[in-house]
């Protein structure tokens, strides 16, 4: 018997990458949360402070976009660019 494909959308993990007191961060957050909400998306936020590991990654590329586990954009995110990734990602065949 034939196994049926998976016929569900990938739902590409989401993440933002952040510090307190930095602004860039506060901007990526609104970009983030409106690209998201457009496709239909939870996204969660990560901070550096208190995990030296992500600190030591990530602390000089604040803010940081990581979708599925990959890191995507940082610094400043590119609303458009973010849409894309995500778009292609819910669309990947077996992703």
């Amino acid at each position: 018997m034939d196994a049926k494909p998976n016929l569900s959308p990938h739902v590409p993990r989401l993440e933002l990458i952040t510090k307190s007191g930095c602004h860039l961060c506060d901007d990526a957050r609104t970009v983030v949360d409106g690209v998201a909400a457009g496709l239909g998306l939870v996204w969660a936020e990560v901070s550096i402070e208190g995990d030296p590991e992500l600190a030591n990654r990530y602390g000089e590329e604040i803010p940081v976009i990581l979708v599925d586990g990959v890191q995507r954009d940082f610094w400043h995110i590119d609303p458009v660019r973010l849409r894309t990734i995500l778009s292609n990602s819910m669309a990947a065949p077996g992703a």
